[in-house]
């Protein structure tokens, strides 16, 4: 089987935390913390896959339990680290300059990542899919598929078979040679893939091409994507997967030529809310209002977007940690919830936090998160502050729905000190990530 890809969830007082999927009902405490796209984008919606703004799930998709999340989460981080340490050509009709894709938390659907819809084929399919910055290759469950071999979605399982763009692609072709540690041999002539992701789940099929439609403008032509015939581990709801990753396979990858290979996205802070996927656009990551870092590159794992985490500051206060603990670098994941810092990061924040947060009463660990509270008697909460400074003196100051989750510190330890740090989609709320070229921006409050 190739190496993998990985999936990932959540935070704070609205929906939780961490690497796949879990609900529970939580108190609706005020939480503080002490001291817009282009015009001519087209809008694609980006919604939390349990949200109310997804779309409606089916009530045989049952979500996770907060336990299962943070274990999906912590096999997900791992693999990710494993992987960092050891680590077609395509015609687009419509609007050129820039596609924006509203995006929404999924958790109505069965999981705390963020999805998109758009359409597939001809007659276009509407397609609920997860987005993943941590990933390349774009698939979707399609028939013919055993009840034993797909799991349940939201829509109808794609049937190439009724779209008129369909083309599989055939072995021996440049495509299939493209797949790279995707390929997974042939089968009657035509590609087959397999994508194993970093929570144990995986998917295979055949390598085909059709129409992905995004807005109303704004379509590609001959889209590279797997027809998924089997699948297994901790999918659920959504109906497939669109890969933001590096590698010339991904959505952006094969849409370059188009968009110049620039994307930004908004995860929105609440299932409630929704923020927004755009490829291309005018703005640069280095545009006014963006604090913008230098964007590094791992050779072991080219699929991840890395930046330099250089320090952390608690209540305006910077940490005392060693440099030396950053020189991993830190990879940029949609697809992890929970952000991983190196243990002497983590530990110098846990413990500045905790010093911040004497008035609260405790509560016991939850999972991987060892830092909670009891804040069901508290109508309002102070958190204090925390920031993250990347490299070039970026700084992202976190709001209350980047610093708790499930009413726990929303950070972990990862492997050691020096190795590869995580930065998780909890922290990544509400800010716009935009990754231009060779650097990568964040700007507060965008959606």
């Amino acid at each position: 089987m190739a190496p993998a890809p990985l999936r990932r969830p959540a935070t704070s007082p609205s929906p939780p935390p961490a690497s796949s999927r879990g609900r529970r009902a939580e108190t609706r405490t005020q939480v503080s913390v002490a001291p817009r796209r282009n015009g001519t984008s087209a809008v694609l919606r980006l919604t939390h896959r349990h949200g109310p703004c997804a779309p409606a799930r089916a009530s045989s998709l049952a979500a996770p339990s907060v336990a299962d999340t943070l274990r999906a989460d912590q096999r997900r981080a791992e693999y990710i680290l494993r992987r960092v340490s050891g680590a077609g050509a395509q015609q687009l009709v419509g609007s050129k300059a820039a596609a924006t894709v509203p995006a929404s938390w999924g958790y109505d659907i069965g999981t705390l990542n963020y999805v998109v819809t758009a359409s597939l084929g001809t007659p276009g399919v509407a397609q609920t899919l997860e987005v993943d910055t941590g990933s390349d290759l774009s698939w979707v469950q399609c028939k013919p598929c055993a009840a034993s071999s797909c799991y349940s979605q939201k829509d109808p399982l794609f049937d190439p078979a009724r779209s008129s763009s369909y083309a599989a692609v055939p072995c021996g072709g440049s495509a299939c040679a493209g797949l790279g540690l995707y390929a997974s041999g042939c089968s009657a002539a035509q590609c087959g893939y397999v994508v194993s992701y970093g929570d144990g789940s995986n998917t295979r099929g055949v390598y085909g091409s059709d129409t992905l439609t995004l807005t109303a403008t704004d379509a590609v032509q001959g889209f590279l994507f797997g027809c998924g015939h089997a699948q297994s581990g901790l999918l659920t709801g959504i109906d497939g997967l669109l890969g933001l990753g590096r590698l010339p396979v991904s959505l952006v990858g094969q849409t370059a030529g188009a968009y110049g290979g620039a994307f930004s996205y908004c995860l929105p802070t609440k299932p409630s809310t929704t923020g927004y996927l755009t490829l291309g656009g005018a703005a640069s990551a280095a545009a006014p209002g963006f604090a913008t870092t230098q964007l590094l590159t791992s050779p072991g794992a080219p699929t991840y977007y890395i930046v330099m985490l250089t320090g952390i500051s608690v209540g305006g206060q910077a940490l005392s940690v060693p440099a030396s603990a950053f020189a991993g670098g830190t990879v940029v994941d949609t697809g992890t919830v929970v952000t991983r810092l190196p243990p002497a990061a983590y530990a110098a924040l846990r413990s500045a936090f905790r010093s911040g947060m004497t008035a609260y009463p405790s509560a016991a660990p939850n999972g991987i998160l060892d830092t909670c509270y009891d804040l069901s008697g508290y109508s309002t909460v102070t958190l204090p502050s925390v920031a993250l400074v990347l490299s070039s003196g970026a700084t992202l100051t976190l709001g209350a729905d980047g610093i708790l989750s499930f009413g726990c510190l929303a950070f972990a330890a990862s492997g050691s000190d020096g190795g590869m740090a995580i930065l998780g989609n909890v922290q990544q709320r509400s800010f716009e990530v935009r990754i231009d070229g060779d650097s990568v921006g964040f700007r507060p409050g965008a959606c």
